[in-house]
């Protein structure tokens, strides 16, 4: 115990003696001390591969600078180190064909010339830092470009500073991606001079990409995830950072899907054509009922980007060190040399933020139709941005025509999928907004032409998808969180369904029963006629005969009963069409059986009568109507009425 006493003083007087030394080297003329900051976290998306975290900013003052005249770098003191780590893969974007990637150290604040495109913000008052040089030079900062051996001139910051942009003066560094470890980005003997007591050296890494995803975890989750950066030097000279561990960004989920289905009803008949105006047929046909609208909304405000930045209609350069302009660009340097963008342009994203809605078990026979053209909405109903359907998932149009015009337009289905990607443009950063696509379902039913039944789902995502991780040359930006289907619309079979509550051929009594196929009728007002529907018919028998046996099998009809006839039979002898216009549609016989039964017809409308009376002495007899165990269609359009019944199909009566 006194032993580890005397180590646990020993461990304390050290900390002691470190913090005081630390403060008083600190207060030296001769410490070069860098405070490092993130201002605000950046929020991103946690579906995002490639998302933007925040600048991670040195504040430097003290040390001895490099009398003017003396070179520095690693020709003469070896230059320093810079490393970052981040707590996730970083995804900065190659931009050659070696480890050179967008992720960009600059020195000093520089703004951009004006020789070329007019800088957004305009100078001066919106240059981060009075007198900057207003010139960017680049440097690939691999430690064997000659633009690493820098000559000092000397005291001074911006134009009159080592680092003014001037031939031979870089102060833009080009990071290198670590492929041994993915978390990780190095600039090499980057030639940073001391700034003396007189002035402040700013040290900006910005251009810095992170895999959010690989650290969402749960997605339905509402706290945010961390990001993290780490900051480490290394050189000929002493540099202490105060803080080098900073958060750069919070991930939160960007996107919630819904999927809405018109007038809240999911079902449609098989039999009954809808929207067949966009079909080239009825065009009085105008079903407006058979659409589903795909919702997507922003989980944060800012979660949907466009391309770059766009000011009354024009997109302006991304060339202002630390300003935020709410896209999925970063810094893009414009008319600036010494970088390697052989591959792509540094910071420039390939589209603006996209949104796929994929539709899935879509069957043979039915096509679907979306806007060219959806406007965002905010949460007042108040129109933001615009976006644009594209042709695939990315990369999408940097430059789509303003106030373009909005056409539906047929979408394509493959192997029952379809897929419609939409690219946002001149989103609102402060609203949290919404993007509604109409879905169109349009199909014909005739005697050549059925849609297949079945059920639909609908997925909503951000887009592109990418299963890579790390820094590639691949689209800005990319995502990698698939959200599930959810349904979206079904196609019912069409068909007619009777109960025949009481029949019997029991105690001298029989039943003899009638189905008539009446979907033939005459045109009603302006309304298309029906289309003549046939289909089986499948008698389905409870209860028992004579002797307490029991009740016959269920029995389809062979053939289909043609549109306008009517399959009449007995328990006692059975039957089939009169007039032998359908020799095959036959019922069998099924003597001694009393009960009920349930007739399954495969066309929408139908109906049924029962006759029961005495055979030979016929004194007793009675009649009545079957009743229909669909819920009549009481909505316009063909579609489902809403209400509580066993089939899920819509008929022309509840009930006699």
């Amino acid at each position: 115990m006194v032993d580890f006493r005397k180590w646990l003083m020993a461990f304390a007087s050290a900390a002691l003696l470190f913090g005081l030394g630390s403060s008083a080297y600190a207060q030296g003329t001769t410490a070069f001390i860098c405070n490092a900051t993130a201002g605000n976290p950046h929020i991103v998306r946690q579906e995002g591969v490639a998302e933007l975290v925040g600048d991670l900013v040195l504040n430097c003052t003290g040390g001895s600078f490099t009398p003017a005249g003396t070179f520095i770098g690693p020709a003469t003191n070896g230059g320093t180190n810079v490393q970052i780590n981040l707590n996730t893969n970083v995804t900065s974007r190659l931009t050659g064909a070696g480890a050179d990637s967008e992720a960009i150290l600059a020195i000093d604040e520089p703004y951009p010339s004006t020789d070329g495109q007019t800088p957004f913000p305009p100078p001066p008052a919106s240059a981060p830092v009075s007198g900057a040089a207003l010139h960017q030079l680049g440097c690939l900062a691999d430690g064997e470009q000659a633009c690493l051996n820098v000559q000092s001139l000397g005291w001074g910051f911006g134009a009159a500073g080592t680092y003014n942009g001037t031939p031979g003066h870089p102060n833009i560094f080009q990071g290198l991606v670590n492929f041994a470890n993915p978390y990780q980005i190095n600039w090499q003997g980057v030639p940073i001079d001391a700034p003396g007591t007189t002035i402040t050296r700013i040290i900006r890494i910005t251009n810095v990409r992170a895999n959010a995803c690989n650290l969402a975890g749960n997605t339905s989750s509402l706290l945010p995830t961390t990001i993290t950066e780490l900051i480490g030097v290394s050189g000929s000279q002493t540099i202490i950072i105060n803080n080098p561990l900073q958060t750069v960004a919070l991930a939160e989920r960007g996107l919630f899907g819904t999927v809405n289905f018109g007038f809240g009803i999911t079902t449609l008949q098989q039999c009954n054509s809808v929207n067949t105006y966009l079909l080239g047929a009825f065009p009085g046909n105008t079903t407006s009922g058979a659409s589903v609208s795909l919702v997507a909304t922003e989980g944060f405000a800012a979660a949907f980007k466009g391309p770059a930045y766009v000011l009354d209609g024009v997109y302006e350069p991304q060339d202002v060190l630390g300003y935020s302009y709410f896209t999925e660009s970063g810094w893009i340097p414009d008319d600036v040399s010494g970088l390697d963008q052989s591959g792509r342009i540094i910071g420039l994203a390939d589209s603006g933020t996209e949104i796929t809605f994929n539709i899935t078990g879509v069957g043979t026979g039915v096509s679907l139709f979306a806007p060219t053209v959806v406007y965002l909405t905010g949460p007042s109903g108040f129109t933001t941005g615009e976006a644009f359907l594209v042709t695939g998932s990315g990369p999408g149009d940097l430059n789509p025509p303003m106030s373009a015009p909005i056409t539906t337009a047929p979408v394509t289905v493959t192997g029952g999928t379809a897929s419609l990607t939409y690219q946002i443009f001149y989103p609102d950063p402060n609203v949290v907004e919404s993007l509604s696509v109409p879905v169109t379902i349009a199909y014909i039913n005739t005697s050549s032409t059925v849609p297949a039944t079945g059920v639909s789902a609908a997925s909503i995502n951000f887009a592109p998808l990418s299963t890579a991780p790390s820094a590639t040359s691949g689209p800005i930006p990319r995502f990698c969180q698939p959200y599930a289907s959810s349904p979206a619309f079904g196609i019912n079979a069409c068909s007619c369904n009777l109960l025949f509550p009481f029949v019997t051929n029991q105690a001298g009594f029989d039943t003899g029963i009638a189905i008539a196929n009446t979907t033939a009728s005459p045109t009603f007002g302006s309304l298309p006629p029906l289309v003549a529907q046939v289909g089986t018919i499948t008698l389905n028998y409870y209860g028992s005969v004579t002797g307490n046996g029991p009740a016959p099998a269920a029995y389809t009809t062979q053939d289909v009963l043609p549109s306008g006839a009517e399959l009449v039979f007995t328990l006692l002898n059975g039957g089939g069409v009169p007039g032998g216009s359908a020799p095959s549609i036959v019922v069998p016989s099924t003597p001694g059986f009393e009960g009920y039964i349930i007739a399954q017809a495969n066309f929408q409308y139908c109906h049924g009568f029962a006759f029961i009376s005495d055979v030979g002495a016929q004194k007793l007899a009675e009649g009545y109507l079957a009743i229909s165990l669909d819920v009549p269609v009481v909505t316009v359009n063909n579609t489902l009425p809403t209400g509580l019944n066993r089939t899920g199909n819509g008929g022309e009566n509840e009930g006699h």
